[in-house]
């Protein structure tokens, strides 16, 4: 059967699946980057973080390239994988992880877009006052409006503030090169005043989330893959967009240290690369980047929009999700499933009011909360490699997708140890709950809920949720 033309209007190019990784990829994190990194640690600490970080992404990155061939009926990306390789609740938990990690990237999106304000307009603070709220929550809806009318235009809109967002972190590179001080590059080299490896080594772990975060994204072009025109194009885009996105990302944060001591860069306020902007060339220079930070927030705020819906979307056409977030309009658009997110994205921006450091604790979920479907696919690459499905004899691709796919494993777990105890706790607060979309969805299809090893995830969920509550009341862990 022939595809209508709507269908064929809706397919994404390779440039467009490429600008959705990037658009995913780049959004507040980057801008953030000079006085996160500098208050955590100096030039050695920094490549030793983004060498571990960039190689763990990167091999992930040749997971989803290697999936997408080697599997090309799963055409659900992140959700898909987890499903295929451990059951349908594992599917669910990684859907339902992703999904609220993108809602967390918007809130993250929405305050410092608000916060980047408030340095013009007071009434606007840090991102989390009422009138911050207010403006957030318009915005919220706006764009939800937007992407009513079709993927395919929310995702050309994207791909402009894509390009119009890479142009000023490149004039920021271009400036600070010239300008560039090689004793401040030594001078913040070991990034404390007593060098030594045990240090640099704690001042790594620090950074690990940060460095999760910015990379959040990267299978933008996996899970939007029912969109593509040609599937070669999925893996190609997610290796080519991630290695754009890691070059910007090295050249930022070192590149900083040779502007600003180290203790000037940590005191920065968000956006802090306006502050070494400011440093460089004047105050034109901090308005500048923080003009270009609000085009970037925009597009990586419609990038995440899309990414949530997309996923919740593909769970419930495969009847993981109850079957209202299958439903679309006219143009394509998920509309149950982007209903749901942004009432839950407007949730999460109500808390934020009661939350101390509300953009730091959204950056760090979003990291906690994507990890586990990372190694979840990162695993599942594992597996198909270990037992030979979709491999012909003796190809020697299957080892080598076996090494990569082992490194993925290796670091998603690692980051995951970095991160600590406490974000895990927090994520299983949001896991348990979500598990009624499950639950729904298997009373549609009059089945059992659980597995016998379904029930036992579940209830070590439930009982981590329990205590992350109980941490919570008690003070033992704040938001």
């Amino acid at each position: 059967m022939a595809p209508s033309s709507n269908e064929v209007d809706q397919k994404l190019s390779r440039s467009a699946l490429i600008a959705l990784v990037i658009g995913s990829m780049i959004g507040s994190g980057i801008f953030a980057l000079p006085a996160s990194f500098g208050h955590a640690t100096g030039v050695l600490g920094t490549l030793i973080a983004w060498i571990i970080a960039g190689t763990g992404m990167l091999m992930l990155a040749f997971v989803f390239q290697a999936l997408s061939r080697r599997r090309p009926d799963l055409d659900a990306g992140i959700y898909a994988y987890a499903k295929a390789g451990f059951g349908e609740y594992i599917g669910f938990a990684s859907a339902a992880g992703y999904w609220i990690g993108c809602c967390l990237a918007d809130v993250a999106c929405l305050i410092l877009i608000k916060a980047t304000i408030g340095q013009f307009l007071p009434i606007f603070g840090d991102g989390t006052t009422p009138a911050a709220i207010a403006s957030a929550s318009l915005l919220l809806w706006s764009v939800h409006f937007l992407v009513l009318r079709g993927i395919k235009n929310a995702a050309t809109l994207n791909t402009i503030a894509t390009y119009a967002k890479i142009i000023p972190i490149l004039l920021f590179i271009g400036v600070a090169f010239i300008v560039l001080d090689p004793d401040l590059i030594s001078q913040n080299f070991w990034g404390t005043e007593q060098p030594g490896a045990a240090a640099v080594s704690s001042q790594v772990r620090s950074t690990m989330l940060l460095t999760v975060f910015v990379f959040v994204g990267i299978e933008g072009a996996s899970v939007y893959s029912r969109y593509a025109r040609d599937r070669s194009d999925i893996g190609f885009a997610t290796v080519t967009g991630f290695l754009s996105v890691l070059c910007l990302l090295v050249l930022v944060t070192i590149l900083s240290y040779g502007v600003l001591p180290r203790r000037e860069l940590a005191g920065l306020p968000t956006p802090s690369m306006a502050g070494v902007m400011e440093a460089m060339v004047g105050r034109w220079g901090g308005i500048f980047i923080s003009l270009a930070l609000l085009v970037s927030i925009l597009g990586n705020y419609l990038s995440w929009s899309l990414l949530a819906a997309e996923v919740l979307h593909s769970a419930a056409v495969n009847r993981t999700m109850p079957s209202f977030l299958a439903v679309v309009n006219k143009h394509e658009v998920p509309v149950g499933a982007l209903w749901l997110t942004n009432c839950v994205i407007q949730a999460f921006v109500l808390v934020t009011w009661f939350a101390e450091y509300a953009f730091t604790v959204a950056l760090k979920m979003t990291s906690a909360m994507t990890l586990i479907p990372y190694f979840l696919v990162a695993a599942y690459g594992l597996k198909l490699s270990y037992l030979g499905n979709s491999y012909r004899a003796g190809e020697r691709a299957r080892t080598v997708d076996g090494i990569r796919s082992a490194i993925a494993t290796l670091y998603a777990m690692g980051m995951l140890y970095a991160g600590g105890p406490t974000f895990l706790l927090l994520s299983s607060i949001l896991y348990a709950p979500g598990t009624v979309l499950f639950v729904l969805a298997k009373r549609e299809r009059k089945e059992s809920v659980f597995k016998p090893f379904e029930a036992i995830i579940f209830a070590a969920i439930t009982l981590a949720a329990c205590a992350g509550v109980y941490a919570l009341a008690v003070g033992a862990i704040s938001i």
